[in-house]
């Protein structure tokens, strides 16, 4: 996908305990193949399920499934218009490959689920405020373009399945679901330039905390790459979506488009996670959103963010993230 959707009007565009229900088991890319095998040449060919592949196949346990024998659960119900619906026999789905449509569901029931227990890993829900712990809709291959989006207006995430199907791709699943977990925050996040720069960033830097948290970081390719796979549609190798360790400055290099201005925002989160490790970082600036404007300024956010993180874990904490924001022209 060449970039995520981000209309403001229609759209803005996990070791915790379990969510109660039912659990069954199923196949999944742990994150995405290119990061899991190393591998830059894979290609899309249509959604074949060629032998380079095989390798990426890993059987994981779905939790917090209703008991209906679909992809039902908690915080997320799956819906596709294109083949049938994946099913569960016996407290197993088939071991569907990225030939099959069920495939791409099973993704992103699994990938939302594991983002939610992500958050609530971090304390959200238990000793911080409870963060987007609603179901949501992940519509799978209703989008024919190479992009994705979450409508606030429907609390849905949409996957779209040009090039490679964004659902193959846990980092993407996870960029949209981050901007659910903010319009759960701040109804309507993101109006402006700068908010929905935010918006992007936080998708992009969610992506791969999420992803790093569940799977292990990367080792065979780059943790700052984000969507390593999705991107090979439209990048040259290394390929890269976005990336979390750009040198961009404010205001010098804003262009006026939230998917690059945000690399900005993204870089500023990153150096926090850097400073601070995992689970402080990610618990002060998740906690810290609750204090944003939909329509919030780069400034703002920053200070809220610092003050989040001097109320958490102190000076050194607030010091640390008053220098990512203060390098990257924000404070």
């Amino acid at each position: 996908m060449r970039s995520f959707l981000a209309l403001a009007a229609v759209a803005t565009v996990i070791g915790a305990a379990s969510p109660a229900g039912t659990t069954a088991s199923a196949t999944v890319f742990n994150p995405n193949p290119v990061q899991q095998l190393g591998d830059q040449n894979l290609a899309d060919d249509k959604d074949a399920d060629s032998p380079g592949f095989a390798a990426a196949y890993r059987q994981v346990t779905l939790t917090g499934l209703d008991g209906s024998g679909t992809l039902t659960g908690r915080y997320v119900r799956v819906k596709s218009s294109t083949g049938k619906a994946a099913t569960a026999d016996g407290g197993a789905f088939p071991a569907y490959h990225r030939d099959s449509d069920q495939f791409e569901q099973v993704m992103a029931y699994h990938w939302v689920t594991r983002a939610q227990d992500y958050l609530q890993s971090l304390g959200f829900g238990s000793t911080l405020r409870p963060v987007n712990q609603r179901q949501i809709e992940a519509r799978i291959n209703q989008f024919g373009g190479d992009n994705s989006f979450f409508r606030p207006d429907k609390a849905n995430i949409t996957l779209g399945k040009g090039g490679v199907d964004d659902g193959e791709d846990a980092e993407v699943i996870v960029h949209e679901y981050g901007h659910s977990v903010q319009d759960g925050q701040v109804t309507g996040f993101g109006t402006n330039l700068e908010s929905g720069s935010i918006g992007e960033a936080f998708g992009d830097y969610l992506a791969v905390a999420v992803t790093s948290w569940a799977a292990g970081a990367p080792t065979l390719t780059d943790e700052a790459c984000v969507a390593d796979w999705d991107s090979v549609s439209y990048s040259s190798a290394p390929h890269c979506l976005r990336r979390l360790d750009g040198t961009k400055h404010y205001p010098q290099d804003v262009v006026g488009e939230v998917h690059a201005d945000g690399e900005i925002w993204s870089r500023a989160l990153y150096d926090i996670r850097a400073a601070l490790g995992d689970r402080k970082a990610s618990t002060l600036i998740i906690d810290a959103q609750f204090d944003f404007t939909k329509d919030t300024s780069f400034r703002a956010a920053a200070q809220a963010t610092v003050a989040a993180a001097q109320r958490l874990y102190g000076a050194s904490a607030a010091s640390a993230a008053t220098k990512a924001f203060t390098d990257r022209g924000l404070l």
